[in-house]
């Protein structure tokens, strides 16, 4: 009896075929999910290297409000980024500076009718001279 039962152990090692079928639809749903999402935080990323370049920018320094928020966009313009709107960028005024702030959420589908929703925000100070 014992001798049949290790017997048998050792014979059912390792996943069936059914097993392998549904680990790799499970890791081919990861990878599609990941296609789909990576680009908006590649996006993201780049959005916030331009956001936090402005504080330490002379020109951003002496800008006006109006021309910080063309500044902005044009610099996204220049680093491929069109998915970000001007009504996503305000500028405000405040004593001595001016706080730019992006705030969006750039949706995408994943799979059919199945959709994402991402939420950003960045915010930086501007001193102003």
């Amino acid at each position: 009896m014992k001798n049949s039962m290790s017997k048998s152990i050792s014979k059912q090692r390792g996943l069936t075929m059914i097993s392998w079928m549904v680990v790799i639809v499970f890791f081919l749903f990861q990878a599609v999910i990941a296609m789909n999402v990576l680009p908006v935080y590649f996006t993201d990323s780049t959005v916030a290297t331009v956001i936090e370049q402005l504080p330490s920018d002379a020109e951003a320094q002496r800008a006006t409000s109006k021309e910080l928020k063309s500044m902005v966009m044009k610099r996204l313009g220049i680093n491929s980024v069109y998915s970000i709107k001007p009504e996503f960028v305000k500028v405000k005024k405040g004593r001595d500076e001016k706080i730019v702030t992006i705030e969006y959420e750039p949706r995408g589908t994943l799979v059919g009718n199945l959709e994402f929703i991402v939420s950003f925000k960045h915010e930086v100070t501007v001193p102003s001279r």
